[in-house]
């Protein structure tokens, strides 16, 4: 177990992680683009949102894969069912709390629910579960997360 694994499999995680959102999305089984809603907070150009957002997501999937690590190096075990036990995790967090609530917050160009008419918002709330983006959006949010920490506990529990 090595911060190096934890790096190598965050970065692959993500890339899984952010494609099968992408193609889930092309397949009408989510509006959801965590990497579109993630960029818009920096830019409203939908172009510079997309490009700011899919860096920013990868950022964000080193973090996680590093705080992931973190928790593997205190528990003295790693392996790819206790990461997939962090992606169940981390994708009800992500789905719930994150998206859902601190978003929200903090996002220039995302309506609350409590945004009224004249607050013309450029981006509609997640909601719970993110269920606004589509009935399938948890779904697919929570295989995509699986995913992710089955291949980040997979890495860092290969052999040194």
């Amino acid at each position: 177990m090595s911060i190096w694994a934890a790096l190598a499999g965050g970065l692959v995680g993500t890339l899984i992680l952010t494609t099968g959102l992408r193609a889930a999305n092309a397949a009408n089984l989510t509006r959801i683009d965590l990497p579109f809603l993630l960029g818009t907070a920096f830019t409203s150009n939908r172009t510079r949102a997309k490009a700011l957002g899919y860096s920013a997501h990868f950022v964000n999937g080193q973090v996680f894969a590093l705080l992931y690590y973190a928790v593997f190096a205190a528990l003295g075990y790693s392996s790819w069912w206790l990461g997939t036990v962090f992606g169940l995790v981390h994708g009800l967090f992500a789905a719930t709390a994150l998206v859902n609530i601190l978003l929200p917050l903090i996002h220039p160009r995302m309506g609350t629910p409590h945004t009224s008419a004249p607050d013309v918002a450029l981006l509609e709330p997640p909601g719970f579960l993110m269920l606004n983006y589509g009935r399938g959006t948890p779904t697919v949010t929570l295989a995509a997360h699986l995913a992710y920490g089955t291949i980040v506990g997979g890495f860092l529990a290969w052999p040194d």
